[in-house]
């Protein structure tokens, strides 16, 4: 949708990342999470991260750039897709060490989706955008072979498209509910479609007359709209972000572009699976949330495996911990939002995701990628 460009950057020492501590009421009660600076390999703004366990993990940026580490961190190896170098990657799914996918958002062919095989050494072309209206904010994957990408709206309809082989993608447009007039999502982070289990999904959007969450709990047949109540109603506000610990409890993030130095209701939960939504406390910083994650264990999925009995067993089992991070600032909550404790001197990072509690990642501009291990 809008783009969101480069913002002045805080440097920060890599030595006072090493560990923070939170306010003296939060010591008695809960522990402060490490901060631990790492080497990306490159200068690119990152926007946005993908664990698929606490060893691999593959992160995204502008001028078509990647990086994928395959010791937490420790060492990662950057790269950039022939062809793509004036790309910006705005989301990407690791499936392995070996497989990953990548989402640039653009207007017309600007907004493709690759995948590589190899770790990187060479990238398949796999849906590029003809439309030149359509705008793909960000993708997300329920299995290795199945997920959905969303598109800001064209004509009153959301060309969404999904792949249910990792291989072609075809337009599940015509399933999703009508869009309101400039109803659109927000390519910060990556993480404006959410999937839980094998069949929910969630999708944030704003630009509109209303900010609004599209769920489906089928796998994509069919979508219901439901409306948020944080900041909203300009092309530039709306939910930014979204996550799902299980199928019933969630969060979502978002704000204002147009005014990045107010505190605002940028932040809201649900308990019930996405139908409504009541705002949480205010974050600890002011401006856009870009970004947030539940602070929670990744679990490996199989097609084997693909009930709803096994996503209603997972319920209220996850995490209630979630950290947040945008332009202004970085915090975390270990109560889904009653209370939040900001993460001093993490400013200008857009993207936040975790494979357990011990191994999160934040990144950020000029190729940041800090570690974050509750």
């Amino acid at each position: 949708m809008i783009s969101l460009r480069r913002r002045s950057t805080l440097v920060v020492p890599a030595a006072a990342l090493l560990l923070v501590y939170a306010s003296a009421q939060d010591v008695r009660s809960h522990r402060a999470p490490r901060l631990t600076a790492q080497q990306s390999g490159t200068i690119n703004r990152l926007q946005a991260v993908s664990p698929v366990n606490s060893r691999i993990v593959w992160v995204s940026g502008v001028n078509g750039t990647y990086a994928v580490t395959t010791d937490g961190g420790e060492h990662w190896k950057p790269g950039v897709v022939a062809g793509a170098e004036t790309l910006q990657f705005r989301d990407v799914q690791g499936i392995s060490e070996k497989v990953a996918y990548l989402l640039s958002a653009g207007t017309g062919t600007d907004a493709r989706v690759y995948k590589t095989e190899d770790g990187g050494e060479s990238w398949s072309l796999q849906f590029e955008n003809r439309d030149p209206n359509a705008f793909y904010d960000c993708f997300a994957f329920w299995t290795p072979k199945r997920g959905i990408a969303m598109s800001d709206s064209v004509d009153g309809q959301f060309p969404v498209i999904e792949t249910t082989d990792g291989v072609s993608w075809q337009d599940i447009g015509n399933r999703l509910p009508t869009a309101q007039a400039g109803e659109a999502a927000f390519a910060a982070s990556g993480t404006c479609v959410a999937t839980q289990g094998k069949r929910r999904a969630w999708i944030g959007t704003g630009g509109a007359e209303k900010a609004r969450i599209l769920a489906t709990t089928d796998g994509g047949d069919t979508w219901s709209a439901y409306d948020t109540p944080i900041v909203q109603g300009t092309a530039s506000s709306g939910v930014f972000s979204v996550d799902f610990r299980d199928p019933i409890h969630g969060i979502l993030g978002g704000g204002e572009l147009a005014a990045p130095t107010t505190i605002a209701e940028t932040l809201a939960r649900s308990n019930d699976g996405g139908r409504t939504w009541k705002l949480v406390s205010e974050a600890p910083f002011p401006g856009a949330i870009y970004g947030l994650s539940y602070v929670r264990e990744l679990h490996g999925d199989s097609e084997e495996s693909d009930s709803d009995e096994a996503d209603d067993r997972a319920a209220s089992h996850g995490s209630r911990s979630v950290v947040i991070t945008g332009p202004s600032g970085a915090a975390w909550s270990p109560d889904e939002g009653d209370r939040w404790f900001t993460l001093p001197g993490l400013k200008n990072y857009w993207a936040v995701a975790f494979a357990s509690p011990h191994a999160g990642w934040l990144v950020g501009t000029d190729g940041r990628i800090v570690k974050i291990s509750f």
